[in-house]
């Protein structure tokens, strides 16, 4: 298999290779034994030292934004979650026909539809699981419970036509929601452990990874390997690499990197494909010699990976920080209003009120008229137009408003955010 068909089988692939088991009915994995997953953990004592500095900094981020306000750019970023783990997946699905499947507003071509479907789900499993453990911040995330239960939560969501995997063979197989694997898949050239012994590795990997034990340092370090692990066990048919990414999204929640959902791995991990695929690649590989480690697997290859994810995390973590500079947020939003303006599509007064929210989280109505400098009936015009623009919004029809981040300020507001046309 060359190399360029090796990386676009890897984990993160759509469609991992269902391999027809022997003709006497027995597995193709050489993987049955536990200790054969080994080593679990970094050996490189820098890896803690990288750690710590993405803990710094990803705590400096979260405290730039009034809390209001930073919940309306983590409500964008998970639009945007979905959109680059999705792209990882192979299915490409415009941003803003994300923003309008969440509005149930599907094209009529079904492909397309599927994929607005597949990226909605996304979201709304995203949603639930970062607020569920919010609220149970004691919750363990590496447990097998926990991922089957994840794993039904995306597939019970998934249109009818992405639940299904096709083998080398071309026998097409059902996707069972919240299940592990009953098959051999090929993923590129490494054969994920024996279907029968998925839930012996699962407990393992529960058994080191637990974070309730571990301090925040050796959470980081833990949710970076446990990655990697979790890919190379491969325990469900389909849908491996949705889960394995926001698994670590919510490890790194309880490593208190998470910044309030002002950052994105999957926007890095797209970003970098090739060598996310390469990373993934290595750590797939046997021990090299005796100077590589004592366990069955290359010591070399997860510290290296280990290395990778972090460098990733702390470019997304220096990304958004950049991104979200009070003064350079202030600067693009009032940029974007005035471009509204000599449009005709906004008064002039309206980045006074713009601006005003962002940085006080939430506006009262009655203070739109001396913000803007205009007359109660001019404000209530000027308020209607921003609501109908979707630049802002309140819980309720006399409530403060709320600033809203639509996709369609992307590109002026949170420039190279994202890469797609048109936004």
């Amino acid at each position: 298999m060359s190399k360029s068909a090796r990386k676009s089988a890897k984990i993160a692939a759509k469609q991992p290779s269902v391999a027809p088991n022997s003709g006497d009915g027995a597995s193709i994995s050489p993987y049955r034994l536990i200790s054969q997953m080994e080593p679990l953990w970094p050996a490189r004592a820098e890896l803690e030292e990288k750690a710590i500095e993405l803990l710094k900094r990803s705590q400096r981020l979260a405290g730039g934004l009034h809390p209001i306000t930073q919940r309306q750019v983590a409500r964008l970023l998970r639009l945007m979650n979905s959109y680059y783990s999705n792209l990882i997946e192979g299915n490409v699905t415009h941003p803003l026909d994300l923003e309008r499947a969440q509005h149930s507003d599907y094209s009529s071509e079904p492909r397309k539809k599927a994929l607005q479907i597949e990226g909605k789900a996304h979201i709304e499993v995203e949603d639930l699981f970062e607020a569920e453990l919010r609220n149970s911040p004691d919750l363990d995330v590496t447990s097998p419970e926990y991922l089957l239960r994840m794993h039904k939560a995306f597939y019970d969501r998934m249109p009818e036509e992405f639940k299904w995997v096709v083998t080398v063979g071309g026998e097409t197989l059902p996707v069972v929601s919240g299940a592990f694997r009953s098959k051999d898949v090929e993923v590129g050239h490494h054969v994920p452990p024996d279907p029968s012994a998925i839930p012996r590795f699962m407990e393992r990997f529960h058994e080191v990874y637990t974070p309730g034990p571990l301090g925040s340092v050796r959470r980081i370090l833990a949710a970076a390997a446990a990655h990697h692990r979790l890919a190379w066990i491969h325990p469900f048919q389909d849908g491996n690499g949705r889960v394995t990414r926001l698994f670590t999204q919510l490890y790194f929640m309880r490593a208190d990197l998470d910044s309030n959902g002002l950052w994105s791995l999957s926007r890095g991990l797209a970003r970098k494909q090739q060598e996310y695929y390469a990373a993934l690649d290595a750590a797939d590989e046997h021990r090299y010699n005796d100077y590589d480690g004592r366990g069955n697997l290359s010591q070399r290859g997860l510290d290296d990976f280990v290395s990778f994810l972090l460098d990733v995390s702390l470019d997304q973590v220096d990304f958004m920080s950049g991104l979200l500079d009070i003064d350079g947020m202030l600067e693009r939003l009032t940029q974007y209003a005035e471009l509204l303006s000599i449009r005709g599509e906004l008064d002039s007064s309206a980045k006074y009120i713009l601006t005003e929210i962002f940085l006080r989280g939430e506006l009262a109505r009655g203070d739109v008229p001396r913000i803007a400098g205009t007359s109660e009936r001019n404000a209530r015009r000027i308020t209607q137009r921003l609501s109908k623009l979707e630049l802002v919004h309140s819980e309720t029809p006399l409530g403060p408003l709320c600033l809203n981040f639509p996709i369609k300020i992307v590109p002026i507001v949170f420039p190279a955010l994202s890469p797609a046309a048109g936004i």
